[in-house]
């Protein structure tokens, strides 16, 4: 009971601000506290890993890149990217090796560095030199979650609930191959403005409600997929430190919804949609 009652009185104590009362930048202690004119800027460009590392649940095959068409075709992708003009780029490296990306664009900006087939090289890299940025912000963390990796095994908990028929329709290659399809079947920009676009992110996130349901290890490994968009989400605020910021973080496409979201709902920053931008030339 007692603990009841300090946690109703902390409750009233955080909404007791004085009537009129405005937060400006230097006094902003809590994201919460942003006006509108106060939130840096967040784009997230959601994609696909064009290096085919295929890690991921669903597998996606994307034309090579590095031919001389798909360069054309990632350098129209970069130009809409900077008419938003960002002033910081934020990708999917974790964040304790900031020096190795740091050497890494140095010695690109040098001419030491080919671009490699990455998102991060070909998107990132690549748009912060065009624009001179002096560095690329790494802001992943993809470190274990707490506890036995068991705790996380959704196939003994699609067994132990009967779920197995939900597992293997999640487990079929068909959203992978709908992926692939769609980026075969236009220009680059194209398809990643249809990537980035309300309907398909939502699609996207479904999913995950539907792996939630395979036991406990289901809930507890969605869990742990929103515990590190919200450490990512961390890193993004750290690196927006100005109201002006405008920044854009290259992602894979399966962050991009709760990445987003966090940036929206938490007042933190003012959310503009990549789709947007890719859609047309501006």
């Amino acid at each position: 009971m007692l603990r009841l009652v300090a946690l109703s009185v902390l409750a009233l104590c955080a909404f007791a601000q004085p009537v009129g009362a405005q937060v400006f930048p230097g006094d902003a202690a809590l994201v919460r506290d942003r006006t509108v004119d106060q939130r840096p800027a967040l784009m997230v460009l959601g994609a696909p890993h064009l290096a085919n590392h295929h890690r991921d649940v669903q597998r996606t095959d994307i034309a090579d890149v590095l031919t001389p068409a798909g360069q054309a075709e990632v350098e129209t992708v970069v130009a809409r990217l900077a008419a938003w003009r960002p002033t910081r780029i934020a990708v999917e490296i974790q964040a304790g090796d900031q020096a190795e990306l740091d050497k890494r664009y140095a010695d690109f900006r040098a001419g030491r560095y080919a671009l490699s087939a990455s998102e991060v090289d070909q998107f990132g890299l690549r748009l912060a030199a065009l624009l001179g940025h002096e560095r690329v912000h790494a802001v992943d963390w993809n470190d274990m979650p707490p506890g036995a990796m068991d705790d996380y095994d959704w196939s003994v908990g699609a067994a132990q609930r009967g779920e197995e028929a939900r597992m293997a329709a999640l487990r079929s290659p068909e959203w992978g191959q709908r992926l692939t399809a769609l980026a075969a079947s236009r220009p680059m920009a194209e398809w990643l403005a249809v990537m980035n676009g309300t309907d398909f992110l939502m699609q996207s996130h479904r999913r995950y409600y539907d792996y939630a349901l395979l036991g406990d290890q289901g809930a507890n490994w969605v869990g742990a997929w929103h515990g590190r968009n919200l450490k990512i989400f961390a890193n993004l605020v750290r690196v927006a430190d100005a109201p002006g910021e405008r920044v854009l973080v290259i992602y894979g496409v399966g962050h991009a919804f709760l990445l987003n979201r966090f940036a929206s709902e938490s007042g933190a920053f003012t959310v503009q949609s990549a789709s947007d931008w890719l859609a047309a030339p501006r």
